[in-house]
């Protein structure tokens, strides 16, 4: 098959070909439609993440066709349209079946544990746990934002911050992860302010439910407290800098919710101030995508139209394109979801 590889952390992918994959017991292979280009795979190319052995295929958010299933599986058939979280389950510890897959210990992430979706072909284990049918009125580009970005803003706006009708909800960061949680927290009845630091992004964000919006500057905080009259009832960091973290965390009013989102570097981890976090009695949540069997409320709201993941799709590339594109995600202006399209 065709796929992005890299040989080495942090330098050029190129496109070649490489041996397919087989489809393990309990799993499956699937023909990649369409497979999103994330800021988590510029984190696994930059060697963020320790589970990644190279030579290694990125990419962990997709759409496509069952082509093979391995002996075991029950609920699926060959031609079966489907994606999954990035997050895999194994399917049997306490955690997978209490219905919190996406916590669980024993987890596999396609294109990071193991080679990923920015290729023809990718392989899925524990299938029976981890599938989602994807409905035909769904296009393959909305689709493919689903499995991490869209489903970890879902989680995190309604199941960790429980995000009530007018609620001021400050986001912080108006890439693929961001502008999911304004149009999620919008959809709810939220009053949403979104932050980050080029403005085409904020003009996309206010398109999809956005309020209000703020530039980011060394004033940010004092510009998110001011707008919503004393501090948000919730804070999402969707970046996962040092300084957005905090800067999150202090723009909540008093019993405020702070929902982390956005990855983390270990080069530059937050000092958050807890002492605010005492006396104002905030929370601290954090949002580790979604199991595959939440996936119903949102793929409801998505079918009915409140929720339209297609309008997040900035455009669609090649592999080689994809590949060029891979290395500058972490440092390109966010202007939507970027896609790409194995087959082309």
């Amino acid at each position: 098959m065709r796929a992005i590889v890299y040989d080495r952390f942090g330098t050029a992918p190129d496109v070649r070909e490489v041996e397919a994959p087989t489809a393990p017991e309990g799993g499956v292979v699937i023909r990649v439609a369409a497979s999103g280009l994330c800021r988590s795979d510029w984190h696994a190319w930059a060697g963020h993440d320790d589970t990644v052995h190279l030579p290694h295929v990125p990419g962990h958010e997709f759409v496509g066709t069952i082509e093979q299933v391995g002996a075991g599986v029950s609920n699926w058939s060959v031609g079966d349209r489907v994606t999954s979280p990035f997050v895999c389950g194994c399917g049997v510890c306490e955690w997978c079946l209490g219905g919190n897959a996406q916590v669980c210990p024993n987890q596999t992430q396609p294109g990071f544990t193991g080679w990923g979706s920015h290729a023809e072909l990718v392989a899925i284990h524990a299938a029976d746990t981890n599938l989602v049918a994807v409905p035909d009125t769904i296009s393959d580009d909305a689709a493919a934002s689903l499995g991490c970005r869209f489903a970890t803003a879902f989680r995190a706006v309604h199941a960790r911050a429980d995000v009530q009708p007018g609620e001021w909800v400050a986001v912080f960061g108006a890439g693929g992860v961001g502008l999911s949680a304004v149009m999620i927290a919008s959809a709810l009845g939220a009053r949403v302010v979104a932050i980050d630091r080029n403005p085409d992004a904020l003009t996309l964000a206010r398109s999809v439910g956005a309020e209000a919006t703020v530039v980011a500057a060394a004033s940010v905080v004092d510009q998110v407290i001011d707008i919503t009259d004393g501090g948000a009832h919730v804070a999402l960091d969707a970046v996962g800098l040092a300084s957005t973290s905090t800067d999150a965390l202090l723009s909540l009013r008093r019993r405020g919710r702070h929902v982390q989102i956005g990855l983390l570097s270990t080069d530059e981890l937050p000092r958050l101030p807890l002492d605010r976090v005492i006396g104002w009695e905030l929370d601290l949540l954090g949002s580790h995508g979604m199991a595959a069997a939440d996936y119903s409320a949102m793929l409801a709201l998505v079918a009915d139209g409140t929720l339209r993941p297609q309008d997040l799709v900035g455009g669609a590339v090649t592999l080689a394109e994809g590949a060029t594109l891979l290395p500058l995600t972490a440092t390109a202006p966010p202007t939507g979801i970027t896609v790409i399209h194995p087959a082309e």
